[in-house]
């Protein structure tokens, strides 16, 4: 694959042909902030703290970082007062779903994010699909998924699935950024565990 070079924070990066701008960064030592990125799932784009500037030819856009592929001569700019307000804006809706998440406070706190900004509406998924997305590519299980639709959208295990699968695998858990992927875990737990037989007290 050629090789690309491309301006990142006023640094030269070498990228290889294909990488995008978030992986260029990250191999560079140029940290950008992604609560939904992982190395071994296919890029996301989905909760958008990642968003940067970039420049091409003399014009300049917000894009996802995790998605926008290298190209040659691009300038990105990970952090800028426009870079910092989407994400203070993101963070604080965030924070709306999931204000204990400790990942989302000491982001809120780098970027003077109020968790208080917006009205709660705890369901402590902050929609990553990190655990939907792992399960699916890493896995092929499929056990668990995303049920309704916007502002109603969670993820739910799949319990004929979850049943056979999810009791000794777990790797899903450490992706979660917030509280909300154990709490779906317990309560599906709960739901397919048989109830405990009742045995009378023996009568005295």
């Amino acid at each position: 694959m050629s090789e690309i070079l491309l301006q990142i924070d006023g640094k030269e990066v070498e990228a290889r042909e294909g990488m995008t701008v978030l992986e260029a960064a990250q191999s560079a030592g140029i940290s950008i902030p992604t609560l939904c990125h992982h190395e071994k799932l296919e890029p996301y784009g989905g909760c958008r703290i990642c968003s940067i500037e970039v420049e091409v030819r003399g014009w300049t856009n917000l894009v996802v970082s995790c998605v926008y592929p290298v190209e040659q001569d691009l300038v990105v700019r990970t952090r800028s007062e426009k870079v910092d307000r989407i994400r203070k804006m993101i963070l604080e809706l965030l924070l709306a779903h999931a204000p204990d998440a400790l990942e989302l406070q000491d982001l809120a706190q780098e970027y003077g994010a109020d968790k208080d900004r917006f009205e709660k509406e705890a369901s402590f998924c902050i929609h990553c699909g990190l655990c939907v997305r792992y399960c699916a590519e890493v896995k092929k299980k499929n056990a668990v998924g995303f049920v309704d639709r916007g502002t109603r959208k969670e993820i739910s295990f799949i319990p004929e699935i979850a049943s056979k699968e999810c009791w000794d695998c777990k790797e899903c858990f450490p992706l979660c950024p917030t509280s909300a992927l154990q709490a779906a875990f317990v309560l599906t737990k709960a739901l397919i565990s048989p109830p405990p037989s009742f045995k009378p007290e023996s009568e005295e």
